[in-house]
């Protein structure tokens, strides 16, 4: 997408794509400049395209390429979800080199965390920053917990006609709230080609995964040599925010920021700080 392009539309009217890669087609959005080393965004558990933020896609793509992807089985793209993140993994990789990427940042929150790290191990040369947010290590602490502590707030929101999301992204305070009113009006933006919904089969497929990275040993973070930002909110049920402590002072050099009053969707709550922030890491 050229710089013209990009100006005429934002995240709410890019086109949806696909592309063929591991044996089928998975589907990704791009949106931003020509110039600069092209961002790859990985997202939550049961996340299609229309759950980026808006806010954050934008602001990313202002100054560089942005490509975000659905994993196989999710959305526009084809096949059956993985039940492992090393599975996972392997599809991003293959779609991001059939896109002809030689160089990219990544930025992967909670699942997609899982993922990005997964990526950064199996290809160092390809990812030059990296940003981990909501997310932990394989083995982390609380981690293969996460069904049994999603479902009754799934529930919750089912029985009280409420976006899930706002209890288990964000906390009870009324800051926390009116972040998650705000969040869940920007999701809701894109008004034509939205993506298709993601189904049952694919939540429960992919929540294998997480139990999975949750139960399985832990890994050798010591040899990840990428700079790293590790971002949270301080108050995370979903993926607890000490998985975030734990990743910053696993990785060499990592930065950590942890957001006040907020949950497993603190970037999204801060989306403004955090894009920012983001920005300047990838700039540095």
């Amino acid at each position: 997408m050229t710089e013209t392009q990009s100006a005429r539309g934002g995240w709410s009217t890019v086109a949806t794509r696909t592309v063929a890669a591991a044996g089928t087609r998975l589907a990704y959005r791009q949106l931003g400049a020509g110039r600069g080393v092209p961002v790859v965004l990985l997202n939550h558990w049961g996340a299609n395209l229309d759950n980026f933020d808006p806010s954050i896609v934008e602001a990313l793509a202002a100054g560089r390429p942005v490509f975000a992807f659905n994993y196989r089985g999710v959305g526009a793209s084809a096949g059956d979800a993985p039940v492992t993140v090393p599975d996972m993994a392997d599809d991003m990789l293959a779609a991001i080199r059939a896109l002809g990427l030689d160089r990219i940042d990544l930025i992967g929150f909670s699942l997609g965390g899982f993922v990005a790290q997964d990526m950064t191990l199996k290809a160092p040369d390809l990812i030059r920053r990296l940003i981990l947010a909501g997310t932990g290590p394989a083995g982390g602490d609380g981690i293969a917990n996460v069904g049994s502590v999603s479902w009754p707030l799934i529930v919750k929101g089912m029985l009280t006609f409420r976006d899930p999301k706002t209890f288990l992204f964000f906390t009870g305070s009324k800051t926390g709230r009116d972040a998650a009113k705000a969040f869940l009006a920007r999701l809701k933006i894109r008004k034509v080609d939205r993506d298709a919904t993601v189904t049952p089969t694919v939540f429960l497929r992919q929540l294998k995964a997480i139990r999975s990275w949750g139960t399985q040993p832990p890994q050798d973070l010591g040899v990840i040599r990428q700079p790293v930002l590790v971002a949270n909110g301080d108050h995370d049920i979903m993926v607890p925010s000490e998985n975030s402590r734990d990743l910053a002072r696993r990785i060499p050099g990592a930065d950590l920021v942890l957001y006040p009053d907020a949950g497993h969707g603190g970037i999204f709550q801060y989306h403004d700080l955090f894009a920012d922030r983001a920005i300047a890491f990838l700039d540095a």
